[in-house]
């Protein structure tokens, strides 16, 4: 089975559950918002949920997906960078201890961690401290890194850094990788569509994307916007949330249905189906059953708390695909 490296913002997710939602009036943080915060933030709201159930895992977009990856089975491999600290020396041991090959770079700058924090409703309000995720710098980079994994999986958010991630695809393709991009953020790409257009056309082989994604690169429908991305890139995702995805590779195109499943939390959904989807490639699958099995990680992670499934999930996941 072909192997895959992940690179993205190496960031601690640190769930946090909230026994009413004042705590998110005392730090002004909008119920259900993404909130970029500070150093001295994050230690503030720390202290403060002291007494609050707590648990962590790695995390950010990437990482996310090659844990799906790691999973099942796949050799796997990230490359990002953390704090000389504690929180950067749990994020490389959970790499290791989920059979991920670590690539870590430290910084002086403490490790980022994403702070969700979980209303007693379930709905998750996150405070992210980037921290020395986004020091990652091109100058560290080389190519014997990427060499030996045949698919490289790039998360959008590195889109904002053109310098890092202009040399990021540079290299795979020299080291002859297939490159997987998922677009991330609707607004990331709008604020780097000139950027990311001919990047894109020129470097990117696999371009996952949901339907707000897609019209911000296409400005078209969903269906046009997977016509649109099937002629510039080898394989192209469109995700329609509740109505599942469409696929096209050259002249194969499918609708992939969604799984059955109970939502209690969609954070992460995404990055699992990107498992999925790049399992089943690592694997010689048809793009139907590529899809199908991203649907199923999708519809299970879903149906818990945080953006990895727990073991049971897991086990219920692997029956489905070995159903397929």
């Amino acid at each position: 089975m072909e192997k895959v490296l992940g690179i993205g913002n190496a960031l601690v997710d640190i769930m946090i559950r909230l026994e009413d939602d004042s705590f998110l009036e005392k730090f002004s943080l909008p119920k259900g918002s993404m909130q970029l915060v500070d150093q001295e933030t994050v230690r503030k709201i720390s202290n403060a949920s002291e007494k609050f159930e707590k648990s962590r895992s790695s995390g950010g977009s990437a990482a996310n997906t090659i844990h799906g990856l790691a999973h099942l089975g796949v050799e796997t491999g990230f490359i990002g960078k953390v704090g000389s600290d504690e929180t950067g020396d749990f994020f490389h041991n959970d790499l290791k201890n989920s059979n991920i090959t670590p690539s870590l770079f430290r910084s002086s700058t403490e490790s980022g961690r994403a702070m969700a924090l979980v209303s007693p409703d379930s709905e998750r309000t996150f405070a992210t401290f980037l921290g020395a995720a986004v020091e990652l710098n091109p100058s560290e980079l080389s190519r014997e890194m990427f060499e030996g994994y045949r698919y490289l999986h790039v998360e959008g958010y590195l889109v904002q850094n053109h310098e890092l991630l202009k040399e990021i695809v540079t290299l795979a393709k020299k080291s002859n990788m297939k490159i997987s991009l998922d677009l991330a953020s609707f607004n990331v790409v709008e604020d780097n569509l000139d950027f990311l257009k001919p990047l894109v056309a020129d470097y990117i082989d696999i371009i996952f994307a949901n339907e707000e994604e897609a019209a911000s690169f296409t400005g078209k429908s969903p269906e046009e916007s997977l016509e649109e991305l099937a002629e510039i890139c080898e394989t192209a995702v469109v995700k329609v949330g509740k109505k599942g995805s469409m696929v096209k590779s050259g002249k194969e195109k499918c609708n992939i249905e969604p799984i059955d499943a109970s939502p209690v939390d969609t954070t992460g959904a995404g990055d699992a189906y990107a498992a999925g989807f790049l399992y089943g490639l690592a694997k010689g699958y048809e793009m139907d059953r590529c899809g199908n099995i991203g649907s199923v990680l999708a519809g299970k992670v879903i149906e818990g708390m945080g953006a990895k499934m727990g073991n049971e999930k897991w086990e219920e996941a692997k029956k489905m695909i070995a159903e397929l």
